[in-house]
């Protein structure tokens, strides 16, 4: 057995390093290191309210240092294959993330594929351990979402040969599988528009860019759209909240005290543009007469709202269905065109005008 998996206080380092590390730990490798039989590892592993506490707590800290991860798969199938596939979102709470979700599942169903969804609220030590469970059920293939994760976790599905695909992101420089959209290029094509329009003094309320690679993305392509135009963006213009409609009411209120009103405002999502909507609405501001308002998501309601609003619309059920497409076709390996960049499309609405004639 390898040196580094003998001793429990090795200096392998954090248990990071160790999944990198250790490639190929068996159930005999964990037995060993914890001194208990492989047997028990296995009741551990499958049912562990049957294993005395001292030796249940003894196996799960040799599991967790030594990165193993029981193979699901080839316990439910001489074939390795569960049926199982797994999403990992960053939450449950936001009905663009649903409508995917939805149309992944619906699709999978007609090959005979069960969903499995999990939530990692934006942490990526989070979305690691969700995917570490994931593959202890025996799951064939992974949706995630966006293109920041931890390097660990790559590594780990890269060493399982584990099928992936991220979502709701496009990188055409990266060897990762993507089948989504360029949300930069999506906020540019907005922030053009706006621009174009005669808006010069524009704000942004943003999502948390915090291991949020699509708010980042958007963030930055409504900079690239100003900047090449040889304008400026302020610092106090720029307001990171979470995704909710009291949040947009209050980024709005924070710009509303400002100086010098922004003549446009640039939401990271439609909930937070529908907040800012209506903290203008309570202040007798009207929209987009004074102030224009845009969203991103297109959103159901979002074109039932009074105003209706401009956005930037996502095609979320189409990635859910390529999606599910592409990882049966891994599972299977059958022979599949590389994915395409999804398009977005802009929802010119009534909460965008011209600006008004004195800024």
């Amino acid at each position: 057995m390898p040196k580094r998996l003998k001793a429990k206080n090795s200096n392998a380092g954090s248990s990071r390093q160790r999944i990198l590390t250790a490639k190929s730990v068996s159930l005999g490798d964990v037995a060993q290191h914890s001194g208990v039989s492989t047997a028990t590892v296995s009741r551990v592993i499958n049912n562990p309210e049957k294993v005395a506490a001292k030796s249940r707590i003894a196996v799960n800290a040799s599991i967790e240092e030594l990165g193993y991860i029981p193979d699901g798969a080839a316990r439910a199938l001489a074939s390795r294959h569960s049926g199982i596939i797994g999403a990992v979102v960053p939450t449950l709470d936001n009905a663009l993330f649903a409508a995917g979700i939805q149309s992944l599942q619906r699709r999978l169903r007609q090959h005979d594929y069960t969903l499995i969804v999990a939530s990692h609220e934006y942490d990526l030590v989070e979305e690691l351990n969700e995917v570490k469970m994931l593959l202890r059920q025996g799951v064939d293939a992974l949706l995630m979402v966006g293109s920041q994760h931890d390097p660990a976790l790559l590594q780990l599905l890269d060493e399982k040969r584990v099928p992936y695909v991220n979502c709701w992101a496009w990188d055409s420089d990266s060897s990762q599988p993507y089948i989504g959209f360029d949300n930069r290029k999506a906020a540019r094509k907005m922030a053009d528009y706006l621009l174009e329009l005669g808006h010069v003094n524009l704000a942004i309320i943003a999502g948390r860019t915090a291991n949020n690679d699509r708010a980042r993305d958007r963030v930055l392509g409504i900079r690239d759209a100003i900047e090449a135009r040889n304008l400026k963006l302020a610092t106090e213009n720029i307001i990171e909240r979470s995704y909710s409609v009291e949040q947009g009411r209050d980024a709005m209120r924070q710009l509303l005290q400002m100086d010098r009103l922004p003549t446009a405002v640039l939401c990271g999502n439609d909930i937070l543009a529908m907040g800012a909507v209506a903290e203008c609405q309570s202040n007798g501001i009207k929209i987009p007469d004074e102030i224009s308002i845009a969203g991103f998501d297109d959103l159901d309601m979002s074109s039932q709202i009074n105003p209706t609003l401009t956005t930037i619309h996502v095609p979320s059920a189409e990635m859910g269905e390529n999606a599910a497409e592409y990882l049966v076709a891994q599972i299977r390996q059958q022979p599949l065109e590389p994915p395409a960049e999804i398009e977005t499309k802009l929802m010119v609405r009534e909460t965008t005008a011209k600006p008004r004639s004195k800024l």
